[in-house]
């Protein structure tokens, strides 16, 4: 089996994340290579739950673990307090352990939920992250960030909470529907466009390739975007920082979500916030407009929106004032100098940031 291995260096916090076509039917040996047996708890939704979580279960019983499946709906609005609630009360009564390992299976959602319930549930038992979204596989499942939102605020409530093993399986992205893989390609050109130039102009020359999912291709940017993401949190565990460069579209990009009551999708709020960083960064002057055109085609040839839909922003101005990252009341930005280099600032006038909204 193909695969490759990434070490998140965080002393004795660090962990693998195993990348590769295949990785979910050898999870019982990669649980047993970190010294896990006996029972493990699988968090996941319907749908995955269909697909993958009863074949992983009959595996891992295989190998001679006992398994309990936790199903939670699918969607971002059920990420939440109520639903981390319903969990505890879930595992306490079948018994969970401080040394029972829970194994988030699924996106974005299942990953942050359950890693949520994992770090406050017994103050805390081991997480294993199993993503199965693009998404999840470049960004959310690596570096330690769990959360559930709070009211119409995204992530508002959260831990820094390392998993012990991350396991990437690349065939089961080919499930995903087109709109969700499109989701994804947002966090892999997040990632070119902060830290490596390589890797935007592979994803230029090979987008067909990759949005067809071809297998190579397909896995050299989920590698490339999950190393980039392990290095910078290495750097930066727990946001002090450089870390924040990994929010690069996802000022204006959370605020699109929140005004649209989530009715826009993560990676396309992140890619029109992309656009919209790009462009504030444009005009004073620090970006240039050839540049801004190459990440506005590839956006588009990922299938992504670069315009804003018609949203009041005033009201998306104001939920970027919620934003967790605000310091000292300033809104911080994560502007573009060039593909590939970003800074983070928090001089950026609001009437300029109006403009670009189209306010």
């Amino acid at each position: 089996m193909w695969m490759k291995d990434i070490k998140v260096d965080l002393a004795d916090r660090s962990y693998r994340v195993i990348i590769g076509a295949g990785v979910l039917k050898e999870t019982g040996t990669s649980l047993k290579e970190i010294g896990f047996g006996g029972r493990l708890v699988v968090i996941t939704n319907p749908v995955v739950r269909e697909l993958y979580g009863d074949g992983l279960k009959k595996s891992l019983v295989a190998e001679g673990f006992e398994v309990d499946i936790l199903t939670v709906p699918d969607g971002e609005e059920y990420k939440s307090l109520d639903v981390a609630g319903g969990l505890y009360n879930e595992l306490t009564a079948i018994y969970t352990e401080r040394a029972t390992p829970i194994l988030a299976l699924g996106g974005g959602v299942i990953g942050d939920l359950a890693g949520f319930v994992a770090a406050t549930y017994l103050r805390g038992v081991p997480l294993i992250q199993m993503p199965t979204t693009l998404l999840a596989q470049v960004d959310s499942s690596i570096g330690g960030k769990v959360a559930v939102n709070h009211g119409q605020l995204k992530n508002k409530i959260g831990a820094f909470y390392q998993p012990w093993l991350v396991l990437s399986d690349t065939s089961v992205l080919k499930t995903l529907p087109p709109s969700e893989f499109a989701n994804g390609m947002a966090e892999v050109i997040k990632s070119a466009v902060i830290r490596d130039k390589e890797l935007f102009a592979f994803v230029e020359a090979n987008i067909d390739k990759i949005m067809a999912q071809d297998e190579a291709a397909l896995e050299e940017v989920i590698f490339r975007s999950a190393a980039i993401k392990a290095r910078v949190v290495e750097q930066d565990e727990i946001d002090l920082g450089l870390r924040n460069i990994l929010n690069f579209g996802h000022t204006v990009g959370h605020a699109i979500e929140t005004v649209s009551d989530f009715g826009v999708g993560h990676g396309q709020a992140v890619a029109m916030g992309m656009v919209a960083a790009g462009e504030i960064a444009r005009r004073k002057g620090v970006f240039e407009e050839e540049e801004l055109l190459r990440l506005k085609g590839v956006i588009k040839a990922a299938g992504l929106p670069v315009e804003i839909p018609e949203m009041d922003a005033r009201k998306l101005i104001e939920a970027m004032q919620h934003d967790k990252k605000i310091i000292g009341g300033r809104v911080r930005f994560v502007l573009s100098r060039a593909i590939g280099d970003v800074f983070i600032t928090d001089e950026v006038d609001l009437s300029l940031v109006k403009e670009v909204l189209g306010g």
